[in-house]
């Protein structure tokens, strides 16, 4: 098969005393990510979605939340180790569509740097990564300023 298409989404509490990263990008904010890792859902949304792509499983097989090797891990080594495993597989990205729900900070500010932080790791031109970003307009735990969600969906070209 020349084209495999993946999909995935991440959700994380948001609580204080952490940073909140998104797509390797520290975003002002007085709440972050409540995660074994870093808690970057993009990263880890964009990474999952490779990894369904090629039937490899979810992001808990590679890393796991249960080992100490993987406890406040840069989420851009997740990325890159599941690049180097869909490179393996003869495997690239063609583009990417993520899409992040918050209920604030407004991320319009950041989207051009997440998507180009995003494109550097993934080794494709920033015209092949699409970030958005909106609420949940008061609905459910990101509705209600709790948490942070990122859904990707990935279509990778041998």
């Amino acid at each position: 098969m020349d084209f495999k298409v993946g999909f995935s989404k991440d959700i994380h509490e948001l609580v204080p005393n952490r940073k909140l990263i998104l797509s390797g990008i520290i975003v002002p904010f007085e709440l972050g990510e409540k995660a074994h890792s870093d808690g970057d859902v993009v990263f880890h949304a964009v990474s999952e979605s490779i990894l369904g792509a090629l039937a490899l499983g979810d992001l808990g097989k590679h890393f796991p939340d249960t080992s100490d090797e993987t406890l406040n891990m840069d989420s851009a080594f997740i990325v890159k180790k599941v690049v180097s495993m869909m490179e393996e597989k003869g495997f690239s990205v063609g583009n990417v569509d993520v899409f992040i729900s918050i209920e604030k900070p407004k991320l319009a500010p950041y989207i051009i740097n997440m998507r180009e932080n995003l494109a550097k790791l993934l080794k494709v031109d920033v015209s092949c990564v699409s970030i958005k970003a909106g609420t949940n307009e008061g609905f459910g735990k990101v509705g209600e300023g709790k948490a942070v969600e990122a859904s990707s969906i990935v279509l990778l070209k041998k």
